[in-house]
This record gives C-alpha cells, sequence and structure tokens, in this order.
C-alpha cells in the first residue's frame, strides 16, 4: 500500500488516531487529523500532520479516510467522504495492508465475538509463545493493531470488535473465530442483525473458521461467511465429533488437526489448567487451541500455554476472602450475556449489579441463574430495571438497593452484599451493565470493587451478621 504523497484523513485523534497517524506521516503521507475535541488534538502536535477541529467534510484532494473505531458510520465527516468517493478504512484494515507490503508480513489469527475476546487472545499469546513463537495480542486488547504490524512479530494474536470489522475490506487471517454473538452496541450498528454481521465480516478470506457449536450465531456466521475451500472447526463442551476441538471427562481433546481426524485425537491439556475456571473460558480456551492448531502448534505447547496464562484485570479475578466468603471482580461483565457466564460458574452467589444496560434485556439472565442467587445488591442508573427483572423471575431472592445519595456506593455495595453471603458463597461484581453513569470507565469500578473489598477486610463492621436482608423483593 504506496501512500507516498497521497492527501489522507485520519478521523480521531486518541489512541488509534495517534498510531495511524504516526505510520501514514513516516511513510510519506500528507495527513490531516481531524477531532471535535482540542485536548486530543494537541497530543498529536510534532507529528507533522495538519490538526482540524470541527471538520465535516474531507479536505480538497483527500483520496483515503482513515477512522477510529469509535465513529459511527452516520458521523457527518464519514458520510461527506461516502458522499464523494472516498474510500473509507479502519485502522485494522490499513494495518492488514501495510503488513502484506512487508517482506515477511506477519501471521494474523483473529479473535471477535460479544464476550471472551480478551481472555481468547490472552490464552492464545500464551500458548504461541509457549511454542517459542515470536508473538504479540494486539487490536482491542490495548496494543495497536498498526504498531504491531511494524513492529515486525511472526505471528499477531488480534482481537477485533465490531466496530473494527465494520470498517475492514480485504482482511485474511489464516485462521478466525467468532466467540458468540449478544445484544450489545445496537445503538452502533442499529440491529442485531447488522452487529452480527460486522462480527461475521471476519470469516470471509479466513484460512481457517472457527466456531463454537453452541452458540448460533457462531455457528450461523461462519456458514454464511466461510469462504469456499475454507477448514471449518467446531468447538464445544462436549466429546468432539472428527473436526471439533471439545471435552473429554476432564480433558481438552483435538479432533480437527490430527494425522486422522475420523479415528485419532490429541489430548491437549486438562480442564485444570484453564484459569479462571468456568464453562464459558473452558470455551475461550479451546478457541484459542483451535487457532493455535490452525497454525501448527504441537499439543504440549497448548497444555503449556494455558497453565502459564494468567488472565487481564477485571476479569473473573478474585480480590479476597473474608469468612469463608470469596470476592470476585468481573466489572469487565458489561453487559447481560457476559454476566450470566461469570454467574454461572458459581453456585451460591451475592450478585453485585447495576449500571447502565443500553436498552439490553436482563430477563433471560436473571431467569437463567436465579436457581443460584443468594441475594443481589443494585446500584446504577438501571438498577430498578435488573430489580423488576429480579422480582418476575426469582421473587425470594433479597435485593438491596442503593440510593443514589449513598457515600462512596462500592463500599456500601460490599458491605451490603457481604451481609447477604455465608460462608462458601461468593460475592460476584458483575454488572450486566457499561459503567459511565457512576465510573470513568470498568477499570475504575473494578478498582473500586477491588479497595472495597480491602476496607471491608481490615475494617469489619461491629456485626457480620448473615442474615438475608429484604428491602427489595
Amino acid at each position: 500500500m504506496d501512500v507516498a504523497g497521497r492527501r489522507v484523513l485520519v478521523a480521531g485523534a486518541g489512541v488509534t488516531g495517534k498510531s495511524v497517524t504516526k505510520a501514514l506521516t513516516g511513510m510519506g503521507a500528507h495527513v490531516t487529523v481531524a477531532d471535535g475535541n482540542a485536548e486530543r488534538l494537541a497530543e498529536l502536535e510534532g507529528l507533522g500532520a495538519e490538526l482540524r477541529q470541527g471538520l465535516t467534510e474531507p479536505p480538497d484532494g483527500t483520496s483515503l479516510v482513515v477512522t477510529s473505531p469509535g465513529w459511527r458510520p452516520s458521523a457527518p465527516l464519514l458520510v461527506g467522504a461516502a458522499n464523494a468517493g472516498i474510500e473509507v478504512i479502519g485502522d485494522v484494515e490499513l494495518a492488514w495492508r501495510v503488513g502484506s507490503t512487508l517482506e515477511n508480513p506477519p501471521v494474523w489469527l483473529a479473535v471477535t465475538g460479544t464476550n471472551g475476546k480478551t481472555t481468547t487472545v490472552g490464552m492464545l499469546d500464551s500458548i504461541l509463545r509457549s511454542a517459542g513463537i515470536d508473538a504479540l495480542a494486539c487490536g482491542n486488547v490495548g496494543f495497536a493493531v498498526l504498531d504491531a504490524v511494524l513492529g515486525g512479530h511472526e505471528v499477531l494474536a488480534v482481537e477485533l470488535s465490531s466496530f473494527q470489522l465494520h470498517w475492514s475490506s480485504t482482511l485474511a487471517p489464516q485462521a478466525s473465530v467468532v466467540l458468540n454473538v449478544a445484544e450489545d452496541h445496537i445503538d452502533w450498528h442499529g440491529s442485531l442483525a447488522e452487529y452480527a454481521a460486522a462480527k461475521g465480516k471476519i470469516h470471509q478470506r479466513s484460512g481457517t473458521v472457527v466456531h463454537n457449536v453452541a452458540d448460533e450465531w457462531s455457528t450461523l456466521l461462519a456458514d454464511r461467511y466461510a469462504a469456499a475451500g475454507a477448514n471449518r472447526v467446531g468447538i464445544g463442551l462436549d466429546s468432539p465429533r472428527a473436526g471439533e476441538l471439545g471435552v473429554v471427562e476432564d480433558l481438552l481433546v483435538d479432533r480437527a488437526f490430527t494425522a486422522d481426524p475420523v479415528t485419532t485425537a490429541d489430548e491437549l491439556a486438562v480442564v485444570a489448567d484453564v484459569r479462571p475456571g468456568g464453562p464459558h473460558n473452558v470455551a475461550n480456551a479451546l478457541a484459542a487451541a483451535a487457532l493455535a492448531r490452525a497454525h501448527g502448534i504441537p499439543a504440549d505447547a497448548v497444555s503449556k500455554g494455558l497453565r502459564a496464562f494468567r488472565p487481564g484485570a477485571h476479569r473473573a479475578v478474585e480480590v479476597g476472602e473474608i469468612d469463608g466468603v470469596r470476592y470476585i471482580n468481573d466489572s469487565k461483565a458489561t453487559n447481560p450475556h457476559a454476566a450470566a457466564s461469570s454467574l454461572l460458574a458459581h453456585p451460591d452467589v451475592v450478585w453485585i449489579a447495576g449500571g447502565q444496560l443500553k436498552g439490553a434485556s436482563v430477563d433471560e439472565l436473571v431467569e437463567s441463574v436465579a436457581h443460584r442467587l443468594r441475594g443481589v445488591v443494585l446500584l446504577g442508573a438501571d438498577a430498578e430495571v435488573i430489580g423488576a427483572a429480579v422480582a418476575r423471575h426469582a421473587p425470594d431472592v433479597p435485593v438491596k438497593r442503593l440510593l443514589p445519595g449513598d457515600d462512596e456506593p462500592m463500599t456500601a455495595a460490599v458491605r451490603a452484599a457481604g451481609a447477604l453471603a455465608g460462608p462458601g458463597s461468593v460475592v460476584l461484581l458483575a454488572p450486566a451493565a457499561a459503567s459511565l453513569d457512576m465510573f470513568r470507565d470498568y477499570a475504575a469500578r473494578g478498582d473500586a470493587f477491588a479497595a472495597a473489598v480491602g476496607e471491608l477486610r481490615d475494617k469489619p463492621p461491629p456485626s457480620r451478621g448473615r442474615g438475608r436482608l429484604g428491602d427489595g423483593g
């Protein structure tokens, strides 16, 4: 991809925009960066680009627009570019095109889905490194994919969001997986079908297409988008058939990448190697293993990599145990589908939930986990919506609602949850909602939870009764 001398517009001056701007100016492009935030633009001074605030039309002579993933297709600047016949791509598409021109292009192993992306990419990266591969986890996971491409790594474990895939057109990973699809980001895409379609684009030019046999959307997207001749591989929690990876007793087993999948199977790992535990993370581990096996990684490296993997912060991380009660931070469970996976991993749960549901329904979630709930503590903008669902589907479960005026609401939530719990219980922060109504982001929410647990451990209330509070319904 030759951009030398071309006029390129970069939409967005955040982390992605900065990465793209540095790369494009280094390649000799004439770059204009547009953003509505003057402070973000100021951070790009010195990169050799023209900085424009409030731009609504591409500058004259623009031949390419590279947009940050958060920009919606309806943004006036992007609409103006499309109306002018100017190609609009995302940073991932740019990274793919740039990488394709290198003497040794990196191999892409790509992961998307509503939930589990970051955990799966982390597991995959750990497996690849255990096999001695020069690998890097990148994309939506935090390390800009364009920087990873230009870094010269052998294999990239790439986490891709629906936003990034929307703006991609020629991406061709060696192997790809859609882990699952549930209602999310409807405000951006317009409908669940459009959101799923963006996810499905990951498969269009993939050599090996991996799907979760238990997830209807994952299977449908593989059927719809896999190219003719692509290798199809299923993953699931049951005993695998030929062409699948699955679970036999306590073993993760491969019957897709063996010499004869009909008659032979490779043992990859034991279920206990998967951390954090729970069926959803076993499925994530199988997806990571399938992508790694598509690259030729041996079975022993899968086991070694899974044992070495440590989950990222705010993803089902145990932050303390007090009086036999475990406190688990899964603040990253920002939608009902993610919260359901987290809740189903524990038999006796006091659930801390609430925040911004963004229009998502929680009835199916509450109905599926009602038998596991010992109590519920609610906070945030949509607490009443979740509380109403609990009243419908788990009417005997005590609910504690925190009032908007409560001081240090997370501290109050943890103390209320601790009062509802008993020895052997888990107090689980799995909000099922976004955090911006009360916190800077999900990480700040998780940090507040961990701090509140620490405070409860260091300064327990005078009476730690284990009764069941009942000021909800």
